[in-house]
């Protein structure tokens, strides 16, 4: 099996695009993903595209050989991922496997989504039909599982309500550093705790925005990378799991069994323990996911983030361990299929050195992208090529 590595990454500026459409989106992170690693269009092998709902949100299917097109990278193999808001992740997963197995020694990743054309009703439509039919039928929403999830997180851990406010100012302030961020604005506990109700008790701050934008990352082989770049990352560590795609029948809300086995996998692979790694990219799509990742992937025992979120663990000036540097799908913003792609461009730049005011000391790195309420989950872990 090859050594894979990560030799460029880029990220369009998140938020409302207006006038793009989301082949605009893909190729801008494309270009300068090419751009970025050295890399000629043609010498790429094999075009994987993230991306959940294209047809549903504008009409427009057939998204990756059209990017072939457009970057001028024919005869590229082409696929499309869609694993719901895990997208990238199984993006990052898919082009690894190719890498991996040989078949490509060049691959391009590009994830991305249009959204903020549609309004927000229609949006949380799109996006709740990853629910089990029978969830869906009755009006479940993904915004309702998670505040069901934190009010009972809440009571049977006795956590106050501020932990979960200081994720999102937590997060806020990353984002500030972050140029491609959607929020660079900082909050404070009154802003988020006297915010309008969403999902008792997640409030609007709770949530992270509807978004447009792309992220791209390029991988090869390690023997390759070093014709390119001395400074690299290596994908040590990856793996995929599903949970039970209906909610309720979970023997544990508070657990999302995907997490787990997705990092035990990840932790396997690559060699290392949740002690091992320095900074780490969490689906912070609402504030209580941080939380049950922290403890589905070893780095809080359950029914203890909330404490070490609380002590500054994860801050990033001072926590031992700093979570969402790049101020996560929070601040940072959730364009569906980009949200795992940008996850891993964050952590490559960590650990190249190239991370700007958001630089932490880091030489191994883990990302989790998660689809729907734990439905589907893809963990990574890259290393620092030294």
């Amino acid at each position: 099996m090859e050594r894979v590595a990560i030799i460029g990454a880029s990220m369009t500026q998140f938020g409302q695009r207006e006038g793009e459409w989301v082949m605009d989106l893909l190729a801008e992170a494309g270009i300068e993903c090419l751009e970025d690693s050295g890399v000629e269009a043609e010498d790429v092998d094999h075009l994987y595209v993230s991306n959940m709902a294209s047809g549903e949100f504008e009409g427009q299917t057939g998204v990756p050989n059209a990017l072939a097109h457009d970057l001028d990278a024919m005869p590229a193999y082409t696929q499309r991922v869609d694993q719901t808001s895990s997208s990238g992740g199984a993006g990052i997963y898919a082009a690894w496997q190719s890498v991996a197995s040989g078949a490509s020694d060049m691959t391009l990743l590009v994830g991305g989504e249009k959204m903020t054309h549609r309004t927000t009703g229609e949006a949380t439509d799109v996006i709740a039909s990853l629910t089990h039919p029978v969830e869906y039928k009755h009006g479940v929403t993904l915004p309702s599982f998670a505040g069901l999830t934190a009010r009972h997180y809440l009571e049977r851990f006795d956590a106050p309500r501020e932990s979960l406010a200081k994720v999102a100012v937590k997060n806020h302030k990353n984002g500030v550093d972050n140029p491609h961020a959607q929020f660079r604005k900082e909050i404070d506990l009154e802003t988020v705790l006297d915010s309008p109700i969403v999902a008792d008790p997640l409030r609007l701050y709770d949530f992270c925005p509807i978004t447009d934008g792309s992220a791209a990352l390029m991988l090869c082989p390690a023997s390759v990378a070093q014709e390119y770049t001395d400074d690299y990352a290596v994908v040590t560590g990856i793996d995929g799991a599903t949970d039970t795609h209906v909610v309720h029948e979970r023997e544990d809300p508070t657990v999302m069994g995907g997490v787990v086995e997705s990092g035990r996998g990840a932790y396997e692979m690559s060699g290392l323990g949740p002690d091992d790694i320095d900074v780490a990219e969490l689906h912070d799509m609402f504030t209580i996911l941080e939380f049950l990742q922290m403890e589905g992937l070893g780095f809080a025992d359950q029914g203890e983030a909330w404490r070490l979120v609380e002590e500054g663990y994860t801050e990033r000036e001072t926590g031992e361990l700093p979570i969402n540097t790049s101020g996560g799908l929070k601040s940072k913003g959730h364009p569906l299929g980009a949200s795992g792609v940008a996850q891993g461009v964050e952590i490559y730049e960590q650990l190249v050195g190239e991370a700007g005011s958001r630089q932490v000391d880091a030489d191994a790195g883990l990302c989790c992208n998660v689809g729907g309420f734990g439905n589907c989950v893809i963990t990574t872990i890259m290393e620092a090529a030294r």
